[in-house]
């Protein structure tokens, strides 16, 4: 059988980013980790482009023998589903396990007079359509968590999309924007210094990394969640179980040693490793979460 003694060659996990980014390093270091558990080489393949989609489509179209892997996210397959049409059908996939969950933060120009979420609701309420609030382009994760903070409390801002996070984060803190929702490792030191002001964490918990920045739902807006998403393994479908469940077992064992536990913990994110059965009903969850806030923001397919 083509499970028995997988595995007997290197493993290729494709990253459909630029290498050097926060993704990037995170997924090297699960697989310097696992190299060392499999006793075969885990090789990182950067394969970035427009919406990731090269990348993705490379690991659908791969033979399902488990020696092609995806690094997956919320952003790639879940969002991209609704948002591209030339996006793999999900189906394309076979869940393994989430690797992390991350939160962004809200954050502020400091010239804007709010100090607090509930704040920065009453002046968004008292002044529609002035507050300009930046993204890492069109359907981000911090796009689309803008769009639901605008749902839930009944404002109007500017959406000003940029090409990546990092110019989406100097537009805030030069004042070009008044407003963002950034992932927490790049802002921190803004935050520290002063050059932006930190309202509340997206998601149910807050972040050690800005360990007095409360969540929003804490910070003045009940109920309020929005997990920027996970970073998961993702095999070609029809890959045989078994080769599923030594990777997860793996990936699992790996995100349990303490020095690489605590290295992503410090970095801002949460180590997962839920079950490939548990993970495969949250990705199916998430894929009609993102496709609904989508529709309701009134983002068109491209």
């Amino acid at each position: 059988m083509l499970a028995q003694g997988y595995p007997t060659k290197s493993i290729r996990i494709i990253v459909p980013v630029a290498p050097g980014g926060n993704v990037d390093i995170v997924a090297r270091t699960l697989a310097a980790e696992l190299t060392k558990s499999l006793g075969q080489t885990v090789i990182v393949e950067n394969r970035p482009s427009a919406a990731s989609l090269i990348g993705t489509q490379q690991v659908a179209k791969a033979a399902p023998d488990g020696y092609t892997l995806l690094w997956g996210s919320t952003n790639t397959l879940c969002m991209g589903t609704a948002l591209y049409a030339t996006a793999p059908p999900t189906n394309d996939y076979a869940a393994i396990t989430p690797v992390i969950i991350f939160h962004n933060v809200l954050v502020l120009h400091p010239g804007v007079r709010a100090n607090t979420v509930a704040e920065l609701v009453d002046l968004a309420k008292a002044r529609p359509d002035t507050l300009r609030f930046a993204s890492s382009g069109e359907g981000s994760t911090n796009h689309l968590t803008a769009a639901l903070f605008q749902m839930l409390t009944k404002t109007r801002t500017v959406h000003v999309p940029y090409k990546g996070g990092g110019p989406a984060l100097n537009a805030v803190v030069s004042g070009e924007t008044q407003l963002s929702f950034p992932s927490p490792i790049p802002v921190a030191p803004h935050v520290k210094s002063g050059r932006v002001r930190a309202l509340g964490f997206t998601g149910d918990t807050r972040v050690s990394l800005l360990p007095d920045v409360p969540t929003i739902a804490e910070a003045g807006l009940p109920g309020f969640k929005f997990d920027a998403g996970w970073h998961a393994w993702f095999a070609p479908a029809r890959t045989p179980p078994a080769v599923i469940s030594r990777v997860y077992a793996e990936v699992k064992k790996a995100l349990e040693a303490p020095k690489l536990r605590e290295a992503f913990i410090a970095g801002g994110y949460e180590p997962k490793g839920d079950p490939p059965v548990e993970f495969q009903k949250t990705f199916r969850a998430d894929i009609k979460h993102y496709a609904a806030i989508v529709k309701a923001a009134k983002i068109e397919a491209q």
